[in-house]
């Protein structure tokens, strides 16, 4: 009798350990599974994601933003909102009094030393003339049919030049533009970020502009990137650090497998 309840007392035991072990197998294989299946359906996306704290980009060479991809494109603007006229797309240059260098001095903990600073297009001769000159400096690429329905974020963390941020009416920001190359390259989408009023000592972190891919915008254009507006030589000092672009992973599907895997764990278990 003794022996009977010493047996079965032993075999609940090990039935308990076995059920754990098996547990455990269980959770890494959904783990497994999940990681796959985001991967999966990053992978599975045209649009190529991109990350960039500046740090090993070269300071002194004038090709080290071109080298990584950034570009450039202007527009002039009379007083009143006229548009007169357009330049690029270029190589964005690493330095001089036009659109973009890569900078220190300035960074925050998360920032390190180096990061890009945007402003306007100090060279063109119109900011005297009181017309307003708005600079673009971006990433482009093109989306494909593999994009379509997909949600893409564009983050960044952002920071006023101390000594040449904003002045009088010149304006900052961020952005994500979809133009239609078919179509003289009208804009299809723009959402976008105000960085104006930035904190001269302060960063913020962590901002982000979000875009879903429309079913028509295969064969468009896609940029994410700064913009600043100024004239009459206005400040625009704006910096940014920590950027990345990429897909936001769908969490529907992966969130019913895991609720399938955890049912049949406790399935299992009772």
């Amino acid at each position: 009798m003794k022996y009977n309840k010493f047996a079965k007392r032993f075999a609940n035991r090990f039935g308990d350990i076995q059920r754990r072990i098996e547990m455990k197998h269980l959770i890494s294989r959904l783990a497994a599974i999940l990681v796959g299946s985001a991967i999966a359906a990053t992978s599975m996306a045209g649009l190529s994601s991109y990350n960039q704290n500046f740090e090993g980009l070269s300071m002194s060479s004038p090709t080290a933003l071109s080298g990584d991809g950034w570009k450039i494109f202007a527009n002039v603007f009379t007083p009143s909102g006229g548009y007169l006229y357009g330049y690029g797309v270029f190589g964005a240059p690493n330095g001089g009094p036009g659109f973009s260098s890569i900078a220190s001095g300035e960074g925050g903990i998360n920032q390190a030393s180096q990061y890009i600073n945007t402003y306007s297009d100090y060279n063109n001769g119109d900011h005297a003339n009181g017309n307003r000159i708005e600079a673009n400096i971006f990433q482009e690429q093109t989306i494909s049919a593999a994009d379509l329905g997909a949600t893409y974020t564009f983050e960044f963390d952002y920071k006023a030049s101390s000594q040449f941020g904003p002045t009088g009416t010149a304006t900052t920001g961020a952005f994500i533009k979809v133009l239609d190359p078919s179509n003289n390259f009208a804009l299809v989408a723009f959402p976008n970020t105000v960085t104006t009023s930035a904190s001269g000592t302060t960063w913020t972190e962590n901002s982000a502009i979000n875009i879903t891919i429309g079913s028509g915008w295969a064969g468009h254009i896609l940029q994410f990137g700064f913009i600043n507006n100024a004239t009459n030589y206005q400040g625009t000092g704006m910096y940014y650090d920590n950027i990345s672009f990429g897909v936001v992973p769908e969490p529907t599907g992966l969130l019913a497998l895991g609720l399938g895997f955890l049912a049949l764990g406790r399935k299992r278990r009772s």
